[in-house]
């Protein structure tokens, strides 16, 4: 966590530098498309600035007030995030589209390209070591953040064709409209990241982590692990916390059950995240359970096996005990 903090204090800094450098470009050249990237900018700062508190307060370990600790922050950074980026791509679709009536002279043109693509490459590269970082810690501050900046870098590279075209033809109408184009994109990306956050903070189901967990519970199943279903993952910032109900032969002790919940436990952190927190419900295997068991040496068997069932995503986040029916 104190690596993500690091990080996060160098986007900051880095985000303070680009702002200064693109509202000069702005200021020199007048530009709207090169007023889109400075706005953005902004963004940058403001949103990055509240991620750093979210992983400070996030790092805190859990308390009797917070017994899942603190992630859920995480979420509400992202969503802030999200928000500012609609409401600048709204505000530069606004200004833009006034200026097609009422254009503004453009100057130094060819310093302002300069100094904005100078800007989208560093963008690039810390969005790039941001995003890394993220998938890495599995922190949505720092995904959601790299994801921005890598986007803002694209935007940039887009507003350089427009600004050359603009230098080459002298056609100052073009200004307004590529600011429209990289507003309408700029918009989209923060409706994603905004999308992503308030799916977190609703508990929403991620189902491709949900498929990974399942394809590695079933290529690592013990016979003792007659059933497993009614799986769910829920997310607090960077950390996950898995619940799951076991089914295991009725006849097992409290630490023989215990023992087979470690297994489960120390598979799933071992094969997906090792900061993962299991929660796992043992059931007792019932009658109708024999025909998919194949423990080779159970003396209380009802039925002859019959038949092995995989454990399939349906199955196993269904809130009922696998059987042939």
């Amino acid at each position: 966590m104190r690596e993500n903090i690091r990080l996060q204090i160098f986007v900051v800094l880095v985000g303070v530098l680009l702002l200064v450098a693109k509202f000069v470009a702005f200021f020199l050249t007048n530009s709207n498309a090169i007023l889109t990237d400075a706005l953005e900018s902004i963004i940058n700062v403001v949103a990055g600035a509240f991620s750093l508190y979210s992983l400070v307060l996030s790092s805190r370990p859990k308390d009797l007030n917070h017994p899942y600790g603190h992630g859920k922050i995480e979420f509400v950074a992202a969503t802030l995030e999200g928000s500012l980026i609609v409401i600048a791509g709204g505000a530069i679709i606004v200004k833009s589209i006034y200026n097609i009536f009422h254009p503004q002279v453009l100057y130094q043109l060819d310093i302002g390209i300069v100094l904005v693509a100078i800007a989208g490459i560093i963008n690039y590269g810390v969005g790039v070591l941001t995003e890394r970082h993220g998938e890495k810690s599995n922190s949505l501050v720092l995904l959601a953040g790299g994801k921005h900046l890598k986007t803002d870098a694209y935007s940039t590279a887009g507003i350089l064709i427009g600004l050359l075209l603009i230098y080459l033809t002298g056609l100052i109408w073009l200004d307004s409209i590529v600011a429209i184009v990289f507003g309408i994109m700029i918009g989209f990306t923060g409706y994603k990241i905004l999308r992503s956050a308030i799916a977190g903070i609703m508990d929403e189901a991620d189902y491709e982590l949900l498929k990974r967990i399942v394809q590695v519970l079933n290529e690592n199943r013990r016979e003792n692990w007659i059933d497993i279903h009614n799986l769910r993952v829920i997310k607090y910032g960077s950390t996950l916390h898995i619940d799951c109900h076991l089914t295991v032969p009725w006849y097992l002790n409290v630490q023989e059950a215990h023992e087979e919940v470690e297994e489960v436990g120390k598979l799933i952190r071992n094969k997906i995240d090792p900061s993962i927190e299991m929660f796992i419900h043992t059931d007792p295997c019932r009658e109708a359970s024999c025909h998919i068991c194949s423990k080779q040496d159970c003396q209380v068997r009802r039925h002859d096996f019959k038949e092995r069932i995989e454990w399939d995503f349906d199955k196993v986040i269904a809130d009922r005990m696998h059987s042939l029916d």
